[in-house]
């Protein structure tokens, strides 16, 4: 085996202190906090976006609802179709009819990202199909 040199990196040696210099306070370093990016929104655009909120939800309970009644007259029971096909239709249909109606009640729809279409349609699947069942009965 060889002997490690003094200035070897890796050997490691406490350092030494003295009494007063023990005895003082360690010094914090104060680091800049990171800034968020996140713009602050003011109280009008807050209301704006929970009555826009609001207006999209029912928007879209009354679209639910409206395809429930109309495939319940067209359908019936729908034994005779495929279920699937018929929620293609409903999904797709409903999709322009809302690009149809959101810019005349001053709704931005190029706001809208995937999260929000979504949220729409499944909003119109959900009442479309408690709808039909409710007929159904």
């Amino acid at each position: 085996m060889s002997k490690q040199n003094p200035k070897s990196k890796y050997r490691k040696e406490p350092a030494k202190t003295t009494g007063r210099a023990a005895e003082k306070p360690v010094a914090k370093v104060e680091t800049p906090e990171k800034k968020s990016f996140i713009k602050e929104r003011t109280p009008e655009e807050k209301r704006k976006e929970h009555r826009d909120g609001i207006i999209k939800t029912v928007v879209a309970a009354v679209l639910g609802i409206i395809a429930g009644v109309i495939c319940f007259s067209l359908y019936g029971t729908g034994e005779d179709r495929q279920w699937y096909a018929i929620l293609m239709i409903v999904i797709g249909l409903t999709y322009f009819i809302q690009k149809l109606i959101y810019p005349p009640i001053k709704i931005d729809i190029k706001e809208f990202k995937f999260k929000d279409w979504f949220y729409v349609e499944f909003v119109i699947i959900d009442f479309f199909l408690v709808t039909w069942t409710l007929l159904l009965n």
